[in-house]
């Protein structure tokens, strides 16, 4: 009968740059995962903060050699989108690598404070400031920039916001515009909310802007809902974006910046076959061609990656509970946590993580349906959000060890989405969380960042 192994190896190209398996277990980059459950149990995540550094500088690096390669003029900045995952240790493994930072909310403000404090960033570090800003995310802006971090950017997000800023900023301070790009036509409506009507942008400058000595309009922001895809419907934006860009550019000298936003993916598959090298260069050849037809410089390029940062860096590791048959086709295996709770965007988007065996390779496989541990009906994950059907091994009741699964590159969003340390659906608490790294020798380093979610913790906030 066919194995595990066998049914991995004649599916996907296996092994990978992150996954082998040796004696039957299986290794994440190079990490033995079944010595971290043995230390650690399960419910587990774990976040591998090599991971973060690398992803950063693989981008960083095909910018500078397809810039290099096309002769692009302009310079390059990566920045980190905080809201993929705000963790501490994300942070700052994040900035070992000479990245800039881009916030969405208030409460990202007393973040970069407290990273100052710590020495790990500097007053001239870039802060795109994103979103819909309320009162106190203008407030803080305005302090930072008034405390002389000069390169704090308010990414102006609708016609109003511009006047907090003169009324209470004392320094100069550089702003950009985000222009509302068209959604995909899959979308309910035609244009994002977030943003400055295109027909507005110049009006917005000439009116607020041009004249007043307080700001320098340095970058024109856009961002594509559904990332950076080789598909007509992102290659009209972009065009549409630059020269929006090259014809504000020709009446505002200073502007010299465009930021393209996020959307670079992530392996949710063994089979990936994204080209990144590919869509970076043309990315660069496009806006290279309009700038050269527009007469116009080439500006610097901002990106704000936040699933490409983080989420190739997490996991999350359940043990095998039981198996239930519940008609004559249905097998479930029940696993001790819970999707909803736990990877909410299977849930919410269909997300697909690359899903696979930890233990137990040799033994034979069988087709299932995966349940979690709430009562809601929609806790599950099976051929829905797979990108082929669940295959596990067979799991008898009588064998020794349980079997481990592993759900790889979940790093992004969902302790958020879940609402990390709050209350959960049907009460099941947040898994433990385990921070691997490595010494400078290459040895593994791991530590216990959480327990798992306690039942006082929950009952104090239940005020009880």
């Amino acid at each position: 009968m066919d194995k595990y192994i066998d049914l991995i190896n004649q599916t996907f190209d296996f092994p990978t740059e992150e996954f082998r398996v040796e004696n039957n277990e299986l290794f994440f980059n190079e990490i033995p995962m079944m010595e971290i459950v043995k230390e650690y149990g399960t419910p587990l995540r774990l976040t591998y903060l090599p991971k973060i550094s690398s992803q950063i500088k693989k981008a960083k690096l095909l910018f500078k050699e397809s810039m290099e390669k096309l002769n692009y003029q302009g310079s390059y900045t990566y920045c980190y989108c905080t809201k993929s995952s705000h963790f501490s240790f994300v942070l700052e493994e994040a900035l070992k690598n000479n990245i800039h930072i881009e916030t969405s909310s208030s409460f990202d403000i007393p973040i970069i404070r407290s990273l100052y404090e710590k020495g790990k960033v500097d007053k001239n570090i870039f802060v795109v400031c994103n979103g819909y800003k309320r009162e106190l995310y203008r407030q803080y802006i305005t302090e930072m920039i008034n405390d002389g971090f000069k390169n704090v950017t308010p990414v102006i997000d609708n016609l109003e916001e511009i006047d907090h800023y003169d009324l209470h900023v004392t320094e100069p301070c550089q702003l950009g515009i985000r222009v509302a790009s068209d959604e995909e036509p899959k979308f309910q409506f035609y244009t994002s909310r977030l943003g400055i009507n295109y027909s507005d942008v110049v009006k917005l400058y000439k009116k607020k802007i041009k004249d007043n000595p307080k700001f320098q309009l340095k970058m024109l922001h856009y961002f594509i809902n559904t990332g950076i895809k080789d598909t007509s419907y992102y290659w009209s934006e972009l065009s549409r974006f630059v020269h929006k860009y090259c014809e504000l550019k020709k009446i505002c000298p200073e502007l010299d910046t465009i930021d393209i936003g996020g959307g670079f993916p992530i392996k949710t598959s063994i089979q990936f076959d994204y080209n990144y090298r590919y869509m970076i260069e043309e990315i660069l050849r496009t806006i290279q061609r309009i700038c050269k037809e527009e007469e116009v410089p080439e500006p610097n390029i901002f990106t704000e990656f936040g699933i490409y940062t983080v989420g190739e860096s997490g996991a999350h590791v359940y043990s095998i509970l039981d198996t239930k048959l519940q008609n004559d086709k249905e097998l479930w295996y029940m696993i001790d946590g819970s999707f909803i709770t736990n990877l909410p965007d299977t849930w919410a988007l269909n997300q697909r993580y690359i899903l696979m065996a930890i233990n137990q390779w040799d033994k034979p496989y069988q087709r299932l349906n995966l349940g979690g541990l709430t009562c809601d009906s929609q806790d599950y994950y099976n051929s829905e959000m797979h990108s082929f059907q669940v295959f596990l091994p067979k799991v008898k009741k009588e064998q020794e060890e349980p079997l481990y699964i592993g759900f790889f590159h979940t790093g992004a969003y969902q302790e958020s989405l879940s609402g990390y340390g709050g209350i959960k659906h049907c009460l099941i608490p947040s898994p433990k969380h385990v921070i691997i790294d490595r010494e400078e020798d290459g040895t593994l380093k791991t530590w216990l960042f959480a327990e798992e979610q306690t039942q006082e913790s929950m009952l104090k906030i239940l005020g009880y």
